[in-house]
C-alpha cells in the first residue's frame, strides 16, 4: 500500500488531482448537508448539467472553459432558486426545465462545430488527466474562498437551514443567505466537474450528507462527520482508480456508495441493540 502511494505522488497530475478532489470534496460536503435538509440536493445535479452545457460552449468557441462554466452556472443557480421561489414552476420542474435544456444547447453546439470530441467526454465523466496547472490554482483558490465563507456565515446558514420563517421573524436576510449558498455550490460545482464530470459530480453534494445522517444527528456532527468522509473516499477512490485503472469519479462514487451502505448497517445494529 505504501509503495502504491509512493508510485501515486510521483505523478504531477495525480498530486493536481488529490488536491483539487480533496478541496472539492471538502466543499461539496459541508454544502451537500444543507442543500440536502433543504430538499435542494438534486440543484447539483441541475447545475451540473449547467456546467456541461457551459464548457461545451466554450469548447466550441476555443474559450476558456472555467472562466465561461463559471459566471453561467452562478447565474443558472441565482435563477433556480428564483423559480422555485416565486414561480409556479416548483423545485424539482425548475431543476428539469434549466439542465436538461441547458445539456441539449451544450450538445448542439459541440456536434455543429468540433463534434464528440475527448475534451467533451472528459467534461462528461472526468478525468484526471484534464486538470492543467492553472486549473488548480484556480480551483485552490476559489475552494478556500468557499470555505471561507462557509465558515463565517455558518450560523446564519444553520439557521436558515432548519426554520427559515424563524431566522426571518429574528431579523436573518434569508434570502441573502440562500443565494450564498446557491453561489457557493455553483462554484463548487464547476471546480469538481473536471475531475468528477457533469454525470457525477452531484454524488460528492449528496453521498456524504446521506451517510453521516444514517447515525449522527446533530447539525454539527453530521456536518463534521459528512467532511471526514467525503475526503476519506475521495482519497480511497484515487487510489483504487490507480492500483486498477478505474475511472476515477466513478470510483470515488463507489466508494461513497459502501460508506453508505456501512453507516446503514451501522445505523441498524444500533438500534437494535437500544430496543
Amino acid at each position: 500500500m505504501i509503495d502504491v502511494l509512493v508510485q501515486m505522488l510521483s505523478y504531477p497530475f495525480l498530486i493536481r488531482a488529490i488536491v483539487v478532489g480533496t478541496l472539492v470534496s471538502l466543499c461539496a460536503s459541508l454544502l451537500g448537508v444543507s442543500l440536502v435538509l433543504k430538499r435542494y440536493s438534486m440543484i447539483g445535479d441541475g447545475l451540473s448539467h449547467v456546467g456541461f452545457g457551459a464548457l461545451a460552449i466554450a469548447t466550441a468557441v476555443n474559450a476558456a472553459p472555467l472562466a465561461v462554466a463559471i459566471p453561467v452556472v452562478v447565474a443558472a443557480a441565482f435563477l433556480l432558486l428564483r423559480l422555485s421561489e416565486n414561480s409556479k414552476i416548483k423545485g424539482d420542474a425548475a431543476i428539469a426545465l434549466i439542465s436538461t435544456g441547458a445539456l441539449a444547447i451544450g450538445v448542439m453546439a459541440v456536434s455543429l462545430s468540433t463534434g464528440m470530441n475527448i475534451d467533451v467526454y472528459n467534461y462528461m465523466f472526468g478525468s484526471i488527466l484534464a486538470i492543467s496547472q492553472e486549473d488548480v490554482w484556480l480551483s485552490v483558490i476559489l475552494s478556500i474562498v468557499v470555505l471561507a465563507l462557509y465558515v463565517i456565515f455558518y450560523h446564519k446558514i444553520f439557521a436558515i437551514t432548519f426554520d427559515e420563517n424563524f431566522a426571518r421573524a429574528t431579523g436573518v436576510k434569508a434570502g441573502w443567505y440562500n443565494m450564498l449558498i446557491a453561489l457557493l455550490t455553483a462554484v463548487t460545482i464547476v471546480l469538481g466537474m473536471r475531475l468528477m464530470g457533469a454525470l457525477l459530480i452531484s454524488s460528492l453534494v449528496i453521498f456524504p450528507a446521506l451517510t453521516s445522517m444514517r447515525i449522527f444527528k446533530s447539525f454539527r456532527s453530521v456536518v463534521t462527520c459528512s467532511a471526514f468522509l467525503s475526503v476519506f473516499c475521495f482519497l480511497i477512490g484515487i487510489l483504487i482508480s490507480y492500483a486498477w485503472s478505474t475511472p476515477a469519479g466513478a470510483s470515488v462514487v463507489c466508494v461513497n456508495i459502501a460508506a453508505f451502505f456501512a453507516f446503514w448497517s451501522a445505523s441498524l445494529l444500533f438500534s437494535r441493540k437500544k430496543k
